[in-house]
């Protein structure tokens, strides 16, 4: 499944939280034309023509769902809108403290469990 999403989500996740990918099952799966990020079988992440996504708490969706320059995820134009999900614009992309923020959050709303040490 090597593809031009799957090398964007893969660096992005190593530029931000690089202990990721030793500490947990970490797969990537074809989702609907797009990359998905799991944590031990649970999507956490999502990357394809409409950017990139992550599943996050709804208090931390309604914060970034005040920014112009975040949209919901619909994988298909005239597709259903996945409402646990936040695609981010590449300029908060670029923000590496507040993606990390995100991804740890991302991570913990899909297991719980985890404890990070950032």
């Amino acid at each position: 499944m090597e593809n031009k999403y799957l090398s964007e989500i893969t660096v992005l996740l190593k530029q931000v939280l690089p202990r990721l990918f030793t500490q947990h099952l970490l797969e990537f799966k074809n989702v609907f034309g797009a990359v998905g990020g799991y944590v031990d079988d649970r999507i956490f992440i999502s990357c394809g023509k409409f950017g990139v996504a992550f599943r996050l708490p709804p208090d931390t969706l309604g914060a970034l769902f005040q920014k112009k320059e975040v949209r919901r995820l619909k994988y298909f134009p005239n597709g259903h809108i996945k409402k646990e999900y936040a695609v981010l614009s590449k300029r908060m992309l670029e923000n590496k403290y507040q993606l990390k923020k995100l991804v740890d959050e991302s991570i913990k709303i899909v297991r719980p469990v985890c404890i990070y040490y950032l």
